[in-house]
């Protein structure tokens, strides 16, 4: 919906207009309908509106309620802001607005920090307490919307981007720990780090309450159990209750906008679902948009087969772009210059080219990000089940990108060190509340990987674009539902069985019953021709060697031989090497 900006400053200084000013110009992007600035000496907001909901200047922030004696500035979208808005109304709570963010500040008023157990959506905010002098900053419980910050004894600052942050003077050092994440987990570094030093993200689920001398308290408001329910419960009922909460996540994002929504189709059984439930519950005009790439070797560039079918069966209002390699390499550098984060995954890029489409026709689609993460959509889910070892081997094998002994490989001396991959996933996997080994990765999977790899990207590529993406199967209560179900009913019939039975009926069987898809760009992941030559060039750049993260021979051997160099779940090891050094080179030095 927007991006957010601010400044707590605890060395007695006064936030600056020109310093919102830096950060609000790196967020533009994300807010291109209208701006604004709120400062109190030492704290200050930042806002860049997408106007969704109330798009009257009544919904404009940073919001002040001059008599509740609170400020807030808010990213996202409350779906049940309504039903809130109705129980705050009996409360004797007066509102000057239709807008959800109204809501947020009387919900806070009420409830304090409470509020969020009230809070249906996806979001992240700030919330100034003129009579405490109190900054309370939260997130969302999956992570959809982004908030990083700098905090230091000087103050903290924080916004909705990383780019927003290096306006300011902070510690661009890399770090160490992220560093290994990002080449282990393919591009995923977990919250609260970063791959720089002087920038964290607020972890999802999470809150922060800080005071004017500097104290911070964090604490995490939502917790999922991975374990199955007190009751006995049929396949039926997880089938059947699954059904009943897809159909809710969808309906509730589609109705929470004063401006028309589409959906991403990618053809697969996920977006194509939402379409189905969209008309199976009334929506007669619904907007679909695909986009699909050239063919390499005997990988399909699209899923066009597939999507086209979705369109005849549902007479949707559709748009199709296909996009040519030569189109791909220039828009490169514009696609890494919108990532708050280094991202390898080959569809961050054509999340990027179809928002900038999909933006002239709508401001709001739904996506199907996050089903094959809670119902057992991918290849090396039973993999993992059938592996022996211990269960950090276990998961390792099929996920991890780089075992420690090629990272030690891979990177320069001055980053060797301790194994911080084995020790993040040891820590997750050690949480209590779960009931085996693949229910604490689907819970991992849920609550920490997704965040900083396909929802990040969608929210990243999408809001380049003045585009907000909502993700209907992570929906906080169906993600709650998910975890609830046995693995092994999940992944019959090759992974996400409960989807597969619900949409029996409903889609064809092609699309059903197709081996499983991902969103692909075939030339970021077999190399070759004038996309090796840009890697190359930047990897063999003075700026990549005076960088100084990666070992010289390791990154010609995979120069080389890039088709040589494959992760276990099929991607670049060289693009993963690029994409970083592009990132820093763009994002960082410039």
């Amino acid at each position: 919906m927007c991006g957010i900006c601010g400044q707590f400053r605890f060395d007695g200084r006064e936030v600056t207009s020109e310093s919102l000013d830096n950060m609000m110009l790196k967020l533009a992007k994300r807010g291109p309908d209208s701006s604004g600035q709120w400062t109190g000496q030492r704290i200050g907001f930042g806002h860049q509106r997408l106007s969704i909901i109330d798009l009257s200047s009544y919904g404009s922030q940073p919001m002040v309620d001059d008599k509740l004696e609170l400020t807030l500035v808010f990213n996202g979208t409350i779906y049940n802001y309504k039903s809130l808005r109705s129980q705050l109304l009996k409360k004797g709570y007066n509102f000057f607005s239709n807008s959800d963010t109204e809501v947020i500040i009387k919900a806070y008023h009420f409830w304090g920090e409470n509020c969020l157990e009230h809070l249906d959506g996806m979001f992240a905010f700030a919330i100034w307490d003129h009579t405490t002098k109190k900054l309370f900053v939260a997130r969302d419980r999956m992570g959809i919307k982004p908030l990083y910050f700098n905090s230091t004894s000087k103050a903290f600052t924080f916004a909705s981007n990383s780019q927003a942050l290096l306006t300011q003077e902070i510690d661009r050092s890399i770090n160490p720990v992220a560093l290994q994440q990002q080449l282990s987990l393919h591009g995923v570094v977990p919250a609260p780090n970063t791959i720089i030093n002087g920038i964290q993200k607020l972890k999802p689920g999470s809150y922060m309450i800080l005071n004017s001398d500097g104290q911070i308290q964090e604490k995490t408001y939502w917790r999922p159990n991975a374990k199955r329910p007190d009751r006995d419960v049929g396949n039926e009922e997880y089938i059947e209750r699954t059904h009943e909460l897809l159909t809710a996540a969808v309906t509730k994002r589609m109705n929470a906008s004063d401006v028309p929504i589409g959906v991403l189709l990618s053809g697969g059984l996920d977006s194509s679902l939402i379409v189905a439930l969209l008309k199976e519950v009334g929506h007669e005009r619904i907007r679909t948009f695909s986009i699909g790439f050239e063919d390499i070797d005997d990988e399909a560039g699209s899923e066009f087969e597939y999507s086209d079918q979705i369109v005849s069966r549902f007479k949707t209002d559709h748009k199709k772009y296909k996009v040519s390699n030569q189109e791909v390499l220039p828009r490169l550098s514009e696609a890494v210059l919108n990532m708050a984060e280094p991202m390898v995954g080959q569809d961050a890029v054509a999340f990027y080219l179809l928002s900038e489409q999909v933006s002239k026709h709508t401001k709001v689609v739904l996506s199907g990000q996050g089903a094959d993460e809670a119902f057992a959509g991918y290849f090396w889910y039973p993999r993992m089940v059938e592996e022996h070892g211990d269960e950090i081997h276990r998961f390792s094998k099929h996920y991890v990108d780089r075992p420690h002994k090629e990272y030690l490989q891979t990177v320069a001396s001055k980053y060797h060190g301790d194994n911080h991959t084995h020790n993040w996933l040891n820590k997750e996997f050690t949480k209590p509340g779960a009931d085996s080994f693949i229910d604490k990765v689907f819970r991992t999977d849920m609550t920490r990987l997704i965040v900083d790899d396909p929802v990040k990207r969608v929210d990243n590529m999408t809001m380049a674009w003045g585009l907000e993406a909502r993700v209907p199967f992570m929906d906080t209560e169906l993600v709650e539902w998910a975890l609830s179900i046995p693995p092994a009913l999940k992944m019959r019939e090759e992974g996400k069985y409960p989807l597969k039975k619900i949409s029996r009926g409903l889609l064809p069987n092609s699309v059903i019953d197709r081996k499983k898809g991902y969103f692909p760009m075939p030339a970021l992941k077999y190399i070759q021709g004038e996309f090796l030559e840009f890697m190359s060039d930047i990897l063999l750049s003075n700026a990549c060697r005076n960088r100084g993260i990666f070992d010289e021979h390791y990154v010609k051997k995979v120069i080389d031989s890039p088709r040589e160099y494959m992760t276990a779940l099929n991607g670049s090891r060289l693009w993963h090497l690029a994409l970083l050094e592009y990132w820093f080179q763009i994002n960082v030095d410039n």
